[in-house]
């Protein structure tokens, strides 16, 4: 089939990860990588170099990209198994994806980890799909458990465990790692692969009949730790050419107190450096047992004839610590590390480029419906990447704003990142403020330093300027509690509330 004008209404394929590192990725310049299907995908669309997360937890930023909405907007502040005070579901008058690509007449398609929300899944919205609920992959969920025994699979189980350390009495920490006794075919990411495979044989049929297009997503659990992956996988890389993290480094001086406490709660320092390498590295195996499946996607994709027709997304929902800055998972620091993540995009006819210019997941909500030829939602709180994607226009933004409410605890931040430097606003301690053209693995708090304090003042006016303008109540708390001068602007409710200039 030859490919519909550039421009025209598009199939999706929406390709997510959970807690992926950006230098995992061979086209991102990781070392060791071994990601041939999304390098491929990257060779030939739109590699955004500053995408970003707007919060660093799951929840809140997969409901962002549904809704197209900032979280203090829609209100899925935290996950829901370990609620601090945010709905659990999306509310019934905000916006979401699904309901204009259906009245636009397309197939709309979910497979895999879903976390919007409590109990409500894809299913809820129309979408077609099973509901997964949770944050970590299903392994004893009934659909999983029965596609194995169909399959002739071994059932799921793990051997030689790896641990934290905890300080209770136990003395055993999280669960970070082990070997799956299963091989690659048998795993949850094989099994979700095999579901999203199974709708687009069924979409391609609706397409090829001139019925509807469609939008299918399938979003894999990992490289979401515990990493539990096969024998083939977790060896695949040597640690012994594993560099570790520079931000390994860290001594928590001058920083929020916190960050010391979560390195405890995850116990990062109980690993040493050998460990910490063969950890590393079977999170890169993980990372590319995931990139097999895309692998397999992307070669149906073209075998159904839809490769030409068919824009194709992958990102993740944000990063993941792995040691760096001696923390684990995600949590309370706006760290590089969690906040930068992954986002390719390639579009039939729009051909290869990096983009330069500051992105957020929120914007791929009206990028998605433009590519579908609809407009965005109203509210919407992202800009349509189209342009910069195809290279029609520019006007990107030169920042990026994120805000994050807490992780098993509650803890409320916000960030200001331009092209150097990094202003992170700690309402409940010290605020941050990094230098990434001299400390790019951001060691060295220099808020409170002399030659920093115009740099200091102007990221916190322009922070102060944002969320006034966006309407974000965290405005108000600096108003008292950072350095923006005398002088304020009108706060949302028209008082005159001035900010500096």
């Amino acid at each position: 089939m030859i490919g519909v004008p550039l421009g025209s209404p598009r199939n999706i394929l929406f390709l997510m990860t959970d807690q992926h590192r950006v230098d995992t990725l061979g086209c991102y310049g990781g070392s060791g990588a071994s990601t041939p299907a999304l390098d491929g995908l990257a060779a030939e669309g739109a590699r955004f170099d500053r995408f970003y997360t707007p919060t660093a937890i799951c929840t809140p930023a997969r409901a962002s990209l549904f809704t197209g909405l900032h979280p203090f907007r829609h209100g899925l502040l935290v996950n829901p198994e370990r609620n601090g005070g945010g709905r659990d579901e999306v509310a019934e008058e905000d916006p979401v994806l699904s309901v204009p690509l259906l009245a636009a007449g397309y197939n709309a398609g979910h497979v895999g980890k879903w976390h919007i929300g409590r109990e409500r899944g894809p299913e809820f919205y129309a979408m077609d799909g099973e509901h997964l609920p949770g944050a970590l992959n299903p392994f004893h969920h009934p659909s999983y458990e029965r596609w194995l025994k169909e399959h002739g699979h071994p059932p799921f189980e793990v051997r030689d465990p790896v641990y934290g350390r905890a300080a209770n009495a136990s003395g055993r920490g999280h669960l970070i790692a082990g070997r799956l006794a299963q091989p690659a075919e048998a795993t949850v990411e094989a099994f979700l692969t095999d579901q999203a495979l199974a709708l687009l044989e069924r979409y391609a049929e609706d397409f090829h009949s001139g019925a509807r297009r469609f939008m299918l997503s399938c979003h894999w659990y990992g490289p979401h730790l515990p990493y539990l992956i096969p024998d083939a996988y977790y060896d695949l890389h040597d640690p012994d050419e594993v560099e570790l993290p520079a931000s390994m480094a860290e001594t928590f001086a001058g920083k929020p107190d916190v960050q010391r406490r979560y390195a405890e709660y995850w116990s990062a320092d109980s690993f040493d450096a050998a460990a910490w390498r063969k950890l590393i590295a079977v999170y890169r195996g993980y990372v590319s047992l995931i990139d097999a499946q895309v692998g397999r996607l992307l070669d149906r994709l073209r075998e159904l004839d839809l490769w030409d027709d068919t824009a194709v997304v992958f990102t993740a929902d944000h990063g993941e610590f792995t040691g760096a800055h001696r923390l684990n998972d995600k949590g309370p620091a706006m760290y590089e590390d969690i906040y930068r993540i992954p986002g390719i995009v390639r579009v039939p006819g729009a051909g290869p480029r990096v983009v330069d210019d500051f992105a957020t997941l929120i914007d791929l909500n009206p990028t998605l419906l433009e590519l579908a030829g609809l407009p965005p939602q109203r509210p919407c709180d992202g800009t349509s990447l189209l342009p910069l994607i195809t290279g029609s226009g520019a006007g990107g933004r030169d920042h990026v704003v994120a805000e994050f409410h807490g992780h098993h605890f509650p803890y409320s931040q916000r960030m200001f990142r331009d092209r150097r430097h990094k202003l992170v606003f700690n309402p409940e301690s010290v605020h941050e403020l990094y230098d990434l053209e001299t400390d790019p693995h951001e060691l060295h708090n220099v808020y409170d330093a002399p030659a920093y304090s115009g740099v200091r003042r102007d990221l916190t006016v322009r922070l102060y300027r944002e969320l006034v303008e966006r309407g974000d109540p965290a405005y108000t708390w600096m108003s008292y509690m950072a350095d923006i001068g005398t002088d304020r602007a009108p706060d949302v409710d028209g008082v005159a509330d001035e900010v500096a200039s």
